[in-house]
């Protein structure tokens, strides 16, 4: 029995009547641990005891779904069932249940039903935040729709819910690993005359893009940029740089740069 379930026995025998808080903080720590089954029959306890599960209970149900079932399709029939329940119970889902539900469709593919939790959400007049809207962008650039997730950006600054890094991150990945390098360094052109500060992972992005299509020397520009910044580079970026230089055979800078990250 998991350390959580044990305590809420120890409560239970002390005639402490459990009540929802602790049953949903008992819930969200064994999601964590990815006991989904004990999940289900705590929650099958609670309604037997006649504790009404609340919103954050099923919000951490449906996460808790999300994280073991990323790489199954079925579990997203699943979480339409966690949304009916919740119906018939009088509990009606919001932002963060959409937000949960969205990503975890983007992140198994399954892009259409996300976007039809997405018009479900403008139907009932429940507002995507900047957080709902990078998940979808993230899902459509990764399934190569990155023209209607340029539309969704579009969206995002008619709504009042201005695009971030984070947003702008999906559109540049996808437009690199397309080998369109010319569009991703125009785009984030632009982004950095709106002011519109990259991240490291950001230039990551781009310098992987430039020595994917081969132009090594643009991508030690952007690398050498960085150092004159006085950025932190990760190990991440000097890999990108390292498997660069071996793909053209220069095993000598290849050398020069590794020894520089100890």
């Amino acid at each position: 029995m998991h350390t959580l379930q044990q305590l809420l026995r120890r409560v239970d025998r002390k005639l402490v009547q459990p009540d929802v808080v602790m049953y949903s903080v008992i819930i969200d720590g064994m999601c964590k641990d990815k006991l989904v089954n004990d999940v289900v029959d705590l929650y099958s306890e609670m309604v037997t005891k006649r504790i009404s599960p609340n919103i954050v209970t099923y919000n951490t149900l449906i996460h808790g779904f999300c994280i073991v079932g990323q790489l199954n399709d079925a579990f997203g029939l699943l979480q339409l069932f966690i949304f009916g329940i919740m119906a018939r119970k009088g509990v009606t889902p919001d932002t963060d249940s959409y937000i949960i539900m969205i990503n975890g469709f983007c992140k198994i593919k399954m892009v259409d039903e996300a976007m039809n939790l997405f018009e479900e959400m403008h139907c009932k007049q429940i507002f995507p935040n900047v957080v709902t809207y990078n998940s979808l962008i993230n899902g459509l650039c990764r399934s190569g729709r990155i023209s209607y997730a340029l539309e969704l950006v579009d969206e995002m600054h008619d709504r009042g819910q201005p695009p971030n890094i984070i947003t702008y991150n999906s559109i540049l990945d996808v437009l690199c690993k397309n080998y369109d390098v010319d569009k991703a360094i125009v785009f984030l052109t632009k982004l950095k005359d709106q002011d519109i500060q990259p991240s490291m992972y950001t230039y990551n992005i781009l310098i992987y893009g430039l020595c994917k299509v081969g132009r090594l020397k643009d991508a030690r520009k952007v690398f050498e940029y960085l150092l004159v910044k006085g950025c932190s580079l990760d190990a991440y970026t000097y890999t990108i740089m390292i498997h660069g230089f071996c793909s053209k055979g220069l095993f000598g800078e290849a050398f020069t740069l590794l020894s520089k990250m100890k």
